[in-house]
């Protein structure tokens, strides 16, 4: 049989994306609270569950990336969805509290195998140092997961509890994305001569991956980069509205401003696959941590027009996806790719797992200015962090 071409299976990932990102990150956000009222369970155990499933994940990404590279990543993403599926069943049938831990330890494992960081890698695998417009592709697709889901999850709690969302979901997975992932992904053979694929578009030169002690350094880098904005939109995606609400709003404008995140994100990504091919990537990180610098310190500020923060966040949160799966493959060439983006999510999961309940001890102890600081601080340290990343790729 003829290989799909590359629209298809950029299509088929995107779906399954959205609905692996819906049912597992996103469940929380409207599960959580009919979950801890019918089960008695008190609600930070109950979202705790996602710091569990997150743990998970970054702890088995280094092995999924070696897995993908020498196994590609179909075998990879099925199970991800059988993991997902396992998951969520567990969760629907979870009458105890460690049973219902047991289901995110499950789900996390689905997680770390089928979210952003596994698809990117079979991406790069699948189309070597041409992956960069379909890894733009793929986010935004995976922008639209909350857009999708949350309004979904609501509509099953509703007709059916939380119970049944979760069976549903386990459904899905199986009729949907199980088939997508198995008939539509293609087996790989060896990656072409020079990482390069037949029909590519041109676009710029690709420059030799960094070797040595610099390669080195570079990794170094990047990882710490890439973890410092992950706690940053961990913390920010939880205690948002906590923020907002410092600021004197209420709690349906404060919801009301959080709904332009999602769109600026999108927006942004949509302006990157445009233009992005005409320059190097890590311009796409430099334009990432300073708009979510900028966002984050408006917040700080106090800025009268909040929206702008939100706006500039939700703009530099958005280019930053992409980054994390272009900037790799532009500095470290496509072989071995998918091992190192396992490498590369190990920390920043665990930081992601981790890093609510560390904004959530700041906003107790010393206020949401103190836990606003402490992001600043950390989002401009990403800003000196990218230019001496440009200073040592540019030694190489």
């Amino acid at each position: 049989m003829p290989k799909p071409s590359p629209g298809v299976v950029i299509t088929a990932l995107g779906i399954t994306q959205i609905l692996a990102w819906g049912s597992s990150f996103y469940l929380p956000a409207v599960l959580a609270k009919p979950i801890a009222a019918d089960t008695g369970w008190s609600l930070g155990w109950v979202v705790g569950g996602l710091s569990v499933g997150l743990l998970a994940a970054g702890l088995v990404a280094p092995r999924i990336g070696r897995t993908i590279d020498i196994k590609g990543g179909r075998p990879v993403l099925v199970a991800s969805s059988i993991l997902l599926a396992a998951g969520l069943a567990t969760l629907a049938l979870a009458h105890s509290l460690p049973v219902y831990l047991m289901a995110w330890l499950v789900m996390g494992l689905g997680m770390g195998s089928g979210l952003y960081d596994a698809g990117f890698a079979t991406l790069g695998r699948l189309y070597g140092r041409d992956a960069r417009r379909a890894i733009t592709t793929l986010t935004l697709w995976g922008g639209f997961a909350s857009t999708v889901c949350w309004p979904l999850s609501a509509w099953l709690v509703e007709h059916f509890g939380w119970r049944g969302a979760c069976a549903t979901y386990a459904a899905i997975h199986v009729l949907v994305s199980l088939p997508l992932h198995a008939f539509v992904v293609p087996g790989i053979g060896p990656v072409p001569s020079g990482g390069r694929f037949p029909g590519a578009k041109p676009g710029l030169p690709s420059p030799a991956p960094l070797t040595g002690a610099t390669r080195t350094r570079a990794f170094a880098l990047l990882a710490t980069i890439l973890t410092l904005g992950a706690v940053t939109a961990s913390m920010i995606g939880v205690h948002l509205l906590t923020f907002l609400q410092a600021h004197g709003l209420g709690v349906a404008a404060a919801v009301a401003l959080g709904a332009l995140v999602g769109p600026s994100q999108v927006g942004a990504r949509v302006i990157e696959m445009t233009f992005g091919r005409h320059y190097h990537p890590i311009w796409t990180m430099a334009a990432s941590v300073a708009l979510v610098a900028c966002g984050v310190l408006l917040l700080l500020v106090g800025f009268p027009i909040l929206a702008v923060a939100l706006a500039l966040y939700g703009a530099g949160n958005g280019i930053g996806s992409i980054a994390k799966g272009t900037l790799p493959l532009a500095l470290f060439g496509p072989d071995g790719y998918a091992s190192l983006m396992g490498r590369l999510a190990m920390p920043s999961l665990l930081a992601q797992a981790l890093s609510p309940s560390l904004g959530a001890i700041l906003i107790e102890w010393s206020g949401p200015g103190a836990a606003l600081g402490f992001l600043t601080g950390m989002t401009c340290l990403n800003i000196a962090l990218v230019g001496l990343l440009w200073v040592t790729a540019r030694k190489d």
